[in-house]
C-alpha cells in the first residue's frame, strides 16, 4: 500500500512541474504514465490478495 501511495504522489509532483515549468511537458506526460502504471500494478495486486480462502 506505501509503493502504490508513494507512486500516486510522485505522478501528481511530475504532473505539476510538468504543467507549471515552461518547456517540460513530457514531465506531465511521465507522471500520467506513473499513474496509470500504478493503477494497474494496484489492481492487479488487490485482485491477488482478494481471493484468499476464508477459514
Amino acid at each position: 500500500m506505501a509503493l502504490v501511495l508513494f507512486l500516486v504522489i510522485v505522478a501528481l509532483v511530475l504532473g505539476i512541474i510538468g504543467v507549471l515549468v515552461e518547456g517540460l511537458f513530457f514531465l506531465l506526460i511521465l507522471g500520467v504514465a506513473v499513474f496509470l502504471a500504478d493503477v494497474a500494478y494496484a489492481a492487479l495486486h488487490w485482485r491477488r490478495t482478494g481471493r484468499r480462502p476464508v477459514r
